[in-house]
């Protein structure tokens, strides 16, 4: 099943139809939005969005990596990943393939 892949855009859109606001204000709020959650994480703050999931920063250590054309061991360095744990909610709401939405 090919699913439609939804764009920053088509997010405003949404907002700007469902909340009846402008386009701009609509954008303006997905920014702010998205900057606050990055700010969150980026202080490795937990993001936890309510009936949706949680995002976290995770720490991964250096290790040893190999590349696979040469089989060559290399060093993968240490860096932060964001990570994200949908809700139960999500979940089963997924599963069933959006039927019974909880209205709010």
């Amino acid at each position: 099943m090919a699913g439609k892949t939804i764009t920053r855009a088509d997010l405003v859109d949404a907002v700007a139809r469902r909340a009846n606001l402008q386009r701009a204000d609509a954008n303006r709020l997905l920014t702010r939005l998205l900057e606050m959650t990055q700010d969150a994480l980026v202080a490795g703050d937990t993001v936890k969005l309510s009936r949706f999931g949680n995002f976290n920063v995770r720490a991964k250590r250096q290790r040893i990596g190999r590349n696979p054309k040469t089989g060559e061991e290399v060093p993968i360095t240490p860096r932060r990943v964001v990570t994200f744990r949908p809700s139960q909610m999500l979940r089963e709401f997924v599963e069933k393939g959006g039927r019974g939405r909880a209205k709010s």
